[in-house]
């Protein structure tokens, strides 16, 4: 079974398209809804920065307009106590019904934004705050009895909280490319999200994670996301031609629009997070990898986020994404340039065509040695 995420946000925006209108338009989040429930998507990310609209809250507006839809919620420790997070997506998880909401946990890849809200830890000991971070969410969602904890980053004492998941189990998504990342999501992922490397680059980085989570003692490995910038077109030449168009948008933007992938969360000079310094890396090494992975859109952008592109004709993306399947990735978090009709056309054109090929792979016979 492969798991679909999108992305939505409370305005269209994208390194192609400025924002404009209110910060936030109600209409366009059912919009952005209605795309991807139609779609078949499963669930929606729902982004974080120091200068957008609380994600919570987004993820609230969007559950009372969706049937089933579930609401990946970015989440950066620290700015909220544990103790309180724990109690918000947990209150979240009954409104929406139960079994709709996943917390996106994203420790700060970007020092300049992180001190837009006073954060000035550096990236270890940003990571190390997360790991007591989700300890204490963790047991404040499941603990059968009251509990205290202690250590350098938060003490609290006779924890017991009245609302709990209404669902069995939220899941944690964890983002990160670093040893420290790796070690941290490792002990704690349910979900260990990667950025969209070449293929051979991504089982390296599934092998990591499932070594750290090992060294950590877990039996049952996290699963692996990994997140693409699809550009589709009826023929292979059509979806070129709108790559390179997407391309020279983002270089006349100087980096792009929009607060998770354009200039804002860009700070001067190299960026810090590896992630980052990774996809840029890729895109050195040369524009086009494997069957359809396309860097140019990345190092157009600064790479600032998930900014690597799969491009051509539905069918032939649809294959690039199974390649990622065959090695192993379970949720491929999807969206376009263009955030609203591209979901709508995933939902058309790419989603059922990679979830045919799962499904038959699913019932093809055994055949013993």
């Amino acid at each position: 079974m492969v798991e679909f995420i999108g992305m939505i946000g409370t305005q269209e925006v994208s390194e192609i398209h400025p924002a404009s209108g209110p910060i936030v338009d109600r209409d366009t989040v059912r919009r952005f809804v209605s795309a991807h429930e139609e779609g078949g998507f499963d669930k929606v990310l729902v982004g974080h920065s120091s200068s957008t609209p609380d994600g919570l809250q987004v993820a609230a507006f969007a559950a009372a307009h969706s049937e089933r839809l579930g609401f990946l919620v970015a989440h950066r420790p620290g700015f909220t106590e544990p103790t309180l997070a724990a109690r918000q997506y947990a209150t979240l998880d009954h409104f929406s019904g139960g079994g709709r909401v996943a917390m996106h946990v994203i420790s700060g890849g970007s020092d300049t934004d992180q001190r837009r809200d006073g954060d000035w830890l550096d990236k270890d000991q940003r990571y190390a705050r997360t790991d007591s971070y989700l300890q204490v969410v963790q047991k404040a969602w499941y603990s059968p009895e009251a509990f205290d904890f202690a250590d350098e980053h938060y003490r609290v004492a006779g924890v017991q909280q009245e609302i709990r998941p209404l669902s069995p189990h939220i899941p944690i998504f964890f983002g990160g490319s670093s040893e420290a990342a790796f070690r941290v999501g490792g002990r704690h992922a349910d979900v260990f999200a990667l950025w969209g490397e070449p293929l051979a680059e991504t089982a390296e980085q599934i092998a990591r994670v499932h070594e750290a989570a090992r060294a950590a003692g877990r039996t049952e490995l996290p699963r692996i996301s990994v997140s693409f910038r699809p550009i589709l077109g009826a023929t292979e030449e059509q979806a070129w031609a709108r790559a390179h168009a997407i391309r020279d948008a983002i270089v006349a933007a100087k980096g792009g629009h929009g607060s998770f992938t354009g200039t804002r969360m860009r700070q001067a000079g190299a960026p810090a997070n590896v992630g980052s310094q990774r996809l840029l890396a890729a895109a050195e090494k040369g524009e086009l990898h494997d069957r359809c992975l396309w860097t140019a859109t990345a190092a157009a952008s600064g790479a600032a986020g998930n900014s690597t592109a799969l491009v051509g004709t539905p069918e032939t993306v649809a294959q690039a994404l199974l390649d990622y399947v065959d090695i192993g990735v379970t949720t491929l978090l999807l969206r376009g340039y263009d955030p609203i009709s591209d979901a709508t056309d995933y939902g058309r054109e790419l989603l059922p065509l990679v979830r045919a090929e799962v499904a038959r792979r699913a019932t093809r016979p055994v055949v013993s040695a």
